[in-house]
Formats: C-alpha cells, structure tokens, sequence
C-alpha cells in the first residue's frame, strides 16, 4: 500500500471503532487534520508496564488537508467518514470526549460555532504556539528520517540525537512565518516572525497569475525562470561577478527589478515566470531572517516547517542556499518531511487521555509523490502506539 498516497488507503470505509482520535489545525489558509486509526491486526496490550489499566494502541496516523475557504469539505468529509465519533468508548477513553475534536489556530475560534452547528461537536482550543513545538518535538524525537537536508537537488537525511536536540529554531512558515526557540519540552519562546510567508505568495500569486489554488501556483513556479523578471547581478554588472562582496553573477539583485526598466504590461509576463520569481522572493527572505535569528541567539539547528514548503524542491532549494549564503557554510537548513502538520500533532498529542507515544514511530511507504502536486511528500503515514489510562 502506498504511505504517502492518502486518499487511497482503506481506512477511510473501516469501522468507526477503529478511529480513536482526530485533531485539527485550522489556519488562515489551510486546515491541516491528523488522525489515529487502529491496526485490528494487532491486540491492544494490556499488560504494558505491568499494569492493568493501561491499554497500548497500535495503529497509523494519518495525515490530510484541506483550503480553510472549503471548509465545507471538511465538515463532509468528517460526517462521511463518521471520523468525530472515533470509537472512544471502546478503547477507554471518556465518553465526554466522543463530542469533542482537539484544534489549534486560529480557526479553531473563528469557526467553532460552524463545527457545532453542523457536526454537533465542540472544539477543545490547544494553544498555537505550543502546538507547534509539541508536534515539532514529537517528529524529532521519536520517527526516524524525519528530519533532511536538501542540498543539490538532493535529500540527506540527519539522524537526530536526542540528547543533543535543544534548543533550536523552529521556523513555523503558514500564512505568516513564526520563528520560534525551542529549549525543551513545554520551553519556547517566539523570538521573531514576518508577514511575509506562505499567505503573501498565495495571494499575490493569485492576483499575479489568475490561479485558482496554491498547488497550481507551486506547479506553476515550477515551470517559470525567475530571470526574466528578476534583476541580477550580472545585470547591474555587465555580466561579470561582484567578487569583492561575494555576489555571483546570477545573484538576484532585485526581486521583479526588470518591471521597472522593460515597456510592458502585466499581460506580457509569462505566469510562470511571475510564479517563480515570487517564490524565490519570498524563500530568500525567510531563509536569510531565520538564520539572522539564529545567529542572534547561537542556535546551530534550523528547523523548517508549514505548509508553504510542501516539499517543494525549488523552495527547500531557495531557502537552504539562502542560509548557507548568510553563514557562510556554517549553518543548514533542515525540513520535515510532515512539516505542514505540526500543528495537527501537537494538538493531538493534548489529548488528556493520551499519555504517551510509547513506542518508537516510523515512517510507512516509502518517498513515493503526492497525486496532486508531484514535488509534495506530506501524507506520510506514521505507524505508532498511544496509551489510554481507563
């Protein structure tokens, strides 16, 4: 069975038994859900750490999204799939939770009520923040290849040393960036953040180009040469290096520099060419604050998520040359591969009756695509086991 190819796994027509929890993050632009759906095959062990009342779930999360302008869709693919129900008393979780989902973001206040009227079911707020760093921690600390490197079109994975993790920067990029020092479980602080992030591309994306969805702008970008529109270097210097200061040539002097001096209309642009310069834009920027913070407080370890990478290889690119251009070599930028559902986990993981991941998870299927946009690697599945206390 493919891991990463979400919408094709058998799961989704089991028994509600089998669902034991659903948590959702809801952003400005994306709503990210995660839920746990037991494996059958395997017996619940209630003998774990010697103690009766304990039952160890053995299972899978799972991993979907949805544009927050749809919610609708979520809401009918929640009632179709009966996920809010989630088999709570069979497995010795309170019945008060069968009416309850665990959220974050945003959304999570501003649609509480729409949840209600049409699920019957209230959403328990977990604070965004430490959503974040929850479901950060989770990844880094117990599935391995998570985390990677991307350098030259090409994915390293690091293997995390769990004694040496803290602190890092985690650099959370949603609608807006949220640059965040992690220095322990429930210890973090927000030290910086932009308005310039996944939000701006999208919008400016759709203003520029017409598309109708941020899959298709990424696409799009992907098809597009940012020097065209962009000014370089080499531009401003007859084509020669600016090596003195360390600029190449086909250094970007100027985001959408050459509007200003060419005689055209926006007709006149390639939409592609548009896409992609905005994406190197707005990568660059986020790449080059992010290290300039963990310079500030000498954090070696860079973390990047949120659901505007998506694993897009043209923007992990962006974003890990722009760091190692600014630390000359001495930093990496690393990504997750279930980078867009921090959020999702950390709020799942606030569930009061889930007490632990007390086995090590691992990543099911292998590094197969995304159906809708070939670049993205965000449905992975994670097998793993939670503990209910009865």
């Amino acid at each position: 069975m493919d891991g990463d190819r979400i919408q094709d796994l058998t799961f989704v027509n089991s028994s509600v038994d089998e669902i034991s929890h659903l948590a959702l993050d809801i952003g400005g632009s994306l709503i990210k859900m995660v839920y746990f759906s037991t494996n059958r095959e395997k017996p619940i062990d209630k003998t774990q750490n010697n103690s009766s009342k304990d039952n160890l779930l053995s299972g899978r999360l799972y991993f979907l999204k949805f544009e927050t302008s749809k919610i609708n869709e979520c809401l009918d693919f929640i009632s179709s799939k009966l996920l809010h129900y989630r088999g709570v008393q069979q497995y010795g979780f309170p019945a008060s939770d069968q009416n309850t989902i665990k959220a974050t973001g945003g959304g999570a206040f501003k649609f509480a009520d729409l949840f209600k009227e049409k699920l019957g079911i209230s959403l328990d707020k977990v604070e965004e923040m430490g959503s974040l760093v929850s479901g950060a921690n989770f990844l880094l600390k117990s599935v391995s290849s998570e985390a990677f490197t991307y350098v030259n079109s090409q994915r390293n994975y690091v293997q995390i040393d769990h004694n040496d993790l803290y602190p890092y920067l985690l650099v959370n990029i949603g609608s807006g960036v949220s640059m965040i020092k992690v220095d322990g479980d429930g210890k973090f602080e927000r030290v910086s953040g932009t308005s310039v992030g996944g939000g701006t591309f999208w919008g400016l994306g759709k203003l520029l180009t017409k598309c109708k969805s941020f899959d298709d702008l990424l696409v799009m970008s992907h098809q597009g040469n940012n020097r065209v529109i962009d000014m370089l270097v080499g531009d401003i210097y007859g084509g020669m290096d600016y090596l003195k200061i360390g600029l190449s040539s086909t250094a970007i002097a100027s985001s959408f520099g050459k509007a200003v001096s060419e005689n055209k209309e926006l007709e006149e642009y390639k939409p592609e060419d548009m896409a992609r310069s905005l994406l190197r834009m707005i990568s660059n920027n986020i790449g080059q604050i992010a290290y300039l913070n963990a310079l500030r407080f000498g954090l070696k370890k860079i973390f990047f998520g949120g659901f505007f990478i998506r694993g897009h290889a043209y923007t992990m690119d962006t974003i890990s040359v722009a760091v190692d251009f600014w630390s000359k070599g001495e930093a990496k930028a690393m990504f997750l591969r279930h980078e867009g559902f921090l959020g999702a986990l950390g709020a799942f993981t606030n569930y009061q009756r889930v007490e632990e991941f007390p086995c090590t998870a691992s990543l099911t299927g292998d590094d197969n695509q995304n159906p809708l946009v070939e670049d993205l690697n965000d449905n992975g599945t994670i097998e793993c086991c939670v503990r209910s206390i009865n």
